[in-house]
């Protein structure tokens, strides 16, 4: 029998919760085959199998964490692709083994079912479930200790040794659910996915340990919008990829950290970390959520080479095929709500950069030319989100408006490198 474990995936991760089995009991895998789905704080990675073999046990169910190095699944390797049907054949003769559990789990069926009726059936593993009816405890009254909410046979044990305190939570179980019962609308209770559940700790850390405030400007886009309209079917001819408007803004933003450094620098302790190098992060919207690659040395890429890695970056992130190095040491963020219609928004640091900026839509809007005239021109407004303990306002107001000066002049952007 081979063990199944949960491979080393980065410094910084050091467990993950199981999306989904990829095969089933009973299968035969090849070496390298993918066995599982695991989700990670920052990537989503797929567990390989080591060794050939019938899959005779899964040790955990989709929607546990698990830690690096835990076994999750049992291969049995004298089973043979040919020999697929004497995968069956064994798990026959363990049947009177398998039909203990239903048996156990059968009379409890029903209060199981009684307990799907309730819009608050805690989320709990079998064994917490079973352990929790054998002493007369319950479910609603403990307190989890699992990040994800689940309530685990150790949390039953803890709680068992604190009988004092099973009443309080018992009194707080109406109210939580008297709010979804009295109003007496429909509701769906959906748990969290570890990356929502990393994004919203993150994002809520940022607000509480930095002095986050925002400087806006607006930017006229008509001098950009010319040059891509004459120069963009030469571009895609040349370079196989389409001159959007993220690689100005990235070459704005290298221009603007160059002349303004400690928007390109982080706190460590009582001291400063500028950074000599242009690592820019490029938000990505996802199905699962909000993700931050990362284009390496940026003031080293033309406009060709930061196109063709943004969009490299951005399939990668939707596909889920992002690793873990993708998401690294970024120097300063770049987010476009503007491609989802926002006008104008506040964006979030991302720690431990100390400076963001946020495009978003362009719009026609009216400008004034001189004191006579007015013309219709395509503006965008512009966020800069920053961190106030090492950035004054008035080098934040410059960063900006150097981004401003370059969009508006983009020739300029050549002369920076």
């Amino acid at each position: 029998m081979t063990e199944i474990k949960v491979p080393e995936l980065g410094e910084s991760i050091t467990e993950g919760t199981i999306s989904q089995w990829l095969k089933e009991v009973g299968d035969y895998v090849e070496q390298g085959d993918f066995i599982a789905e695991l989700e990670t704080d920052k990537v989503n990675a797929e567990i390989p199998v080591e060794t050939s073999g019938v899959i005779k046990e899964f040790k955990r169910e989709p929607g546990d964490t698990v830690e690096i190095g835990e076994v999750i699944a049992i291969i049995d390797e004298s089973g043979t692709s040919g020999g697929d049907t004497s995968a069956p054949k064994e798990e026959k003769g363990e049947e009177p083994k398998k039909e203990e559990a239903p048996k156990e789990e059968k009379q409890p069926e029903t209060q199981v079912a009684e307990e799907e009726t309730s819009t608050n059936r805690p989320l709990a593993s079998p064994a917490a479930r079973k352990l929790a009816r054998e002493k007369g405890i319950s479910l609603d009254s403990i307190t989890p200790t699992d990040p994800t909410g689940k309530i685990r046979r150790q949390d039953v044990d803890a709680h068992s040794q604190k009988p004092k305190q099973a009443e309080a939570p018992k009194q707080s179980k109406p109210q939580a659910s008297s709010s979804d019962s009295e109003a007496g609308k429909p509701v769906e209770r959906e748990k969290m996915s570890r990356r929502r559940q990393t994004i919203a700790k993150r994002l809520v850390e940022v607000q509480q340990t930095s002095a986050m405030l925002t400087t806006f400007n607006e930017v006229d886009m008509t001098a950009v919008m010319d040059l891509r309209k004459r120069r963009k079917d030469a571009f895609l001819d040349k370079n196989g990829v389409k001159l959007g408007f993220m690689s100005f803004f990235t070459k704005a933003v290298v221009g603007a950290l160059k002349e303004f450094p400690l928007l390109n620098a982080e706190i460590q302790g009582d001291e400063l970390l500028i950074k000599k190098f242009y690592d820019i992060g490029i938000a990505v919207s996802t199905d699962t959520g909000l993700v931050v690659p990362v284009l390496r040395d940026a003031d080293r890429l033309g406009f060709a080479g930061i196109e063709k890695g943004i969009g490299e970056l951005g399939k990668k992130a939707r596909d889920n095929k992002l690793q873990l190095g993708d998401m690294q040491g970024g120097t300063f963020t770049i987010t476009n709500g503007g491609v989802f219609g926002s006008l104008w928004s506040t964006p979030i640091l991302n720690a431990p950069q100390v400076g963001i900026l946020g495009m978003h839509k362009i719009q026609m809007r009216p400008v004034a030319i001189d004191n006579e005239r007015f013309e219709n021109r395509p503006m965008m407004y512009l966020a800069l989100s920053y961190d106030h303990r090492i950035v004054d306002g008035k080098e934040a107001v410059s960063f900006l408006v150097k981004v401003k000066d370059l969009i508006e002049d983009p020739e300029q952007l050549l002369l920076e490198g």
